[in-house]
């Protein structure tokens, strides 16, 4: 996915560096306010771990994982470093592992919501990174202080788009499904906590998927498609499919 914006440079420096610069800016900022709320909300309720580990702070270099940055980069989802938490340390545990595991999707969420705001308003127009008319457009040049606005914020709306919902599946490692653990019934949630060491696999395979079958199977994207496309449309007005 850098590779195609990289090469964009060489037609249209300024829509390539701003392609770029957008993707860097949701990646960094996206990241960052997403690990961030992890440790803060997790702070908050009285769990001093995050403090003591020199997590609670917006600074990037504390939060970005390098295998989650690069997947982000060439893939278009990936995580940051996980916060260290310890549930048991608040008044009520359960609840703080599933409302610390939700903090950090919701603050994507959150970053697409003002990001959007312009979009909805129709200030600027709707410019996705990965639509080929777009693309085309790029290639043709001749481009409006307020288009290249728009595909900034566009980026940084898709971008935590992706960041927030890819989080927010139920597979361990990803907030999904400790906040999954926390809002099951106690039962099911310890018999489905159980799941957790076979969750790496399961996301690997559902990562490497596509790369292996060409693009033709991803049953991965296929299930974050349809919310993507709904908080586009909440958050940027966007109608129809927010990668069109």
């Amino acid at each position: 996915m850098i590779f195609v914006f990289l090469d964009l440079v060489d037609i249209d420096l300024v829509a390539g560096l701003i392609l770029i610069s957008a993707m860097c800016t949701a990646l960094i900022a996206g990241i960052s306010f997403h690990e961030f709320s992890h440790a803060y909300v997790a702070d908050s309720l009285g769990d001093g771990l995050p403090r003591r580990m020199g997590r609670v702070t917006l600074n990037p270099m504390a939060h970005l994982d390098p295998t989650g940055t690069i997947l982000m980069l060439l893939m278009g989802f990936g995580w940051g470093k996980p916060v260290p938490i310890n549930p048991n340390a608040t008044r009520h545990p359960e609840r703080a592992l599933w409302m610390t595991a939700a903090a950090g999707p919701v603050s994507n969420f959150l970053v697409a919501a003002v990001a959007g705001l312009p979009l909805k308003l129709d200030i600027v127009p709707w410019l996705p990174p990965f639509n080929v008319g777009v693309i085309n457009f790029l290639i043709r040049g001749n481009w409006t202080l307020e288009e290249y606005a728009g595909l900034y914020l566009s980026s940084i709306v898709l971008f935590s788009l992706i960041l927030g919902v890819f989080n927010l599946i139920p597979i361990a490692p990803l907030d999904g499904f400790k906040v999954a653990v926390g809002l099951l019934p106690r039962d099911l949630g310890r018999s489905f906590a159980q799941l957790e060491p076979y969750g790496p696999v399961i996301l690997l395979v559902l990562i490497v998927t596509p790369i292996l079958t060409g693009g033709q199977f991803g049953i991965l994207f296929e299930v974050m498609r349809p919310i993507i496309n709904e908080l586009a449309h909440l958050f940027a007005g966007i109608n129809g499919d927010a990668y069109s």
